[in-house]
């Protein structure tokens, strides 16, 4: 089985995962394919990853890779996934930083999970990505993303205002610190943070959640993820931002952004116990009584 791993980096307090990482990995008779930075500080900090294969490019998954293993929080997660793009390879994450919604799985205990995937004992869940096309087609190749995109002001100085349109129907026009157009996928990231809801993979569905909305009657709202949305960005200074998942790129005041739900998905490893719902009680602590700890 080729299985490909990557990481923002090595941390000292990961050396001694790694060393247990690879020696599961050997033990599975597994070939271990490593992003080409990542090698190298394998080789100059832990002494591994030396004689291995190494990928730098979206390029190297569309043949002979059965999946991939993302080790580190959700920011790495999703950096992953602008390797796999369309490729149809699944991804696994092994979650080294902290709340981990995408990357769910825990740094203790990880041979057992590798154990059950090298007995096919998992399945894959298929997650919706959105497409964002502009004018000048700022984002290139890497015009998509599996949580959000996020239109802001570029300072503290004055909000802006962003007009929405939903299959060409206006919406409204949202005076606020910016907007937030995202997937179910992302409903756990920004979104949450920003009061909007929590949405249910395979909802089939897109949310716009206000930043910090200027007017209290403004309420996030979520729309079939078939319909395109279209956003314009206007305010006092002459430029925003444009955040796509990691990227940010600065946008003109009146750019025209049009949002469509991606051609493809992203197959993510799952195990049958371990449902969406079981990883929201996890990690948002619902049902604890903390009171009189």
């Amino acid at each position: 089985m080729n299985v490909a791993i990557y990481s923002r980096g090595v941390k000292p307090k990961e050396k001694e995962f790694y060393k247990s990482f690879f020696k599961t990995i050997q033990a599975l008779n597994w070939k271990l394919i490593i992003e080409e930075k990542l090698c190298a500080q394998l080789q100059s900090q832990t002494g591994l990853g030396i004689g291995y294969e190494t990928f730098n490019s979206y390029t190297d998954f569309l043949t002979g890779i059965d999946f991939v293993i993302s080790i580190g929080g959700d920011g790495t997660f999703l950096e992953t996934v602008r390797y796999v793009r369309s490729s149809g390879v699944p991804i696994i994450g092994i979650n080294t930083g902290r709340l981990g919604f995408l990357a769910d799985i825990n740094i203790v205990g990880f041979e057992e999970v590798f154990e059950r995937i090298n007995k096919k004992d998992f399945e894959y869940q298929k997650r919706s990505l959105i497409r964002v096309e502009t004018e000048r087609n700022i984002f290139g190749e890497n015009n998509y993303a599996l949580n959000e995109l996020a239109v802001h002001k570029k300072d503290t100085a004055s909000m802006i205002t962003v007009e929405a349109y939903i299959d060409g129907v206006y919406l409204n026009s949202y005076w606020a610190d910016g907007l937030l157009v995202g997937t179910s996928t992302g409903s756990t990231a920004y979104n949450l943070s920003c009061g909007g809801p929590i949405i249910s993979p395979g909802s089939n569905v897109h949310f716009l959640t206000p930043i910090a909305a200027h007017n209290l009657n403004v309420r996030p709202i979520i729309v079939p993820d078939h319909l395109p949305i279209t956003l314009k960005g206007v305010g006092r200074d002459k430029t925003f931002l444009l955040t796509l998942d990691s990227i940010s790129k600065p946008v003109k005041s009146g750019t025209e952004i049009t949002l469509y739900k991606s051609d493809f998905c992203i197959n993510l490893i799952k195990f049958k116990e371990k449902n969406f719902f079981e990883t929201i009680r996890e990690k948002m602590l619902w049902g604890i009584d903390q009171r009189n700890d």
